[in-house]
């Protein structure tokens, strides 16, 4: 078996169907693989693989009739990983935002959306380049590849990709979250620059010019 080619959330592989057995109950390697018809050893693969992963922990031991066994959870964090209701669910919340707001009032909360997510990481320090560049850290971090532009005195977080893409398309108002999110982290003016085209790309300009002087010695 090569449990490494696996995509661990699609129910119909191997890693699926075991994710799903523990997601029931907290079973041990012996019943995972009682319940699929697997070999024990297969078995032993896919969660070395999982835990390797940071997808399942081991949760303690269950008494056995010859020796006890380690029983397996769910990762904290996991199943909100694997769920697929995230996207679908922001992208109909903000069209019908959209219907029912008017743009000042759905700026003005997107902006307030974005300070919230601020406040679930602590503010990086240093002078201003390093703010920056932790930011940038942080979105790679988050799911979003990205590169840190100077060029002209002008300072851009270029995206290869979208990290709300799903939501993005006609609502550019989910980039004022994002654009707030990182103007709370850095301490500085940001502005959104981002391609909403078929294939979202985030962009964010920093006011450098603006909080430069400010936020050097920071």
């Amino acid at each position: 078996m090569t449990p490494s080619t696996e995509e661990p959330g699609s129910a119909g592989t191997t890693r699926g169907r075991i994710i799903d057995l523990i997601r029931r109950s907290r079973p041990s390697a012996p019943e995972i693989a009682a319940e699929l018809g697997l070999t024990y050893n297969g078995v032993r693969l896919h969660l070395t693989a999982l835990e390797r992963d940071g997808l399942i922990r081991r949760a303690g031991l269950r008494r056995g009739e010859t020796r006890p066994s380690t029983i397996y959870e769910l990762a904290p964090g996991v199943d909100d990983a694997l769920s697929r209701a995230y996207m679908p669910f922001a992208s109909h919340l903000m069209r019908a935002l959209g219907d029912r707001l008017a743009e000042p009032e759905l700026t003005d909360l997107m902006g307030d959306v974005g300070r919230r997510l601020a406040a679930e990481w602590p503010r990086p320090r240093g002078t201003l380049a390093k703010r920056i560049d932790a930011a940038s850290a942080l979105l790679q971090e988050l799911g979003a590849p990205n590169e840190v532009e100077r060029s002209n005195g002008t300072v851009r977080i270029r995206g290869f990709g979208c990290l709300l893409a799903a939501a993005v398309h006609d609502q550019p108002h989910v980039c004022h979250a994002m654009e707030s999110l990182l103007g709370e982290l850095i301490g500085a003016p940001v502005r959104e620059c981002c391609d909403r085209g078929d294939r979202p790309r985030c962009c964010f300009e920093i006011g450098v010019s603006r909080a430069g002087s400010a936020g050097a010695g920071q």
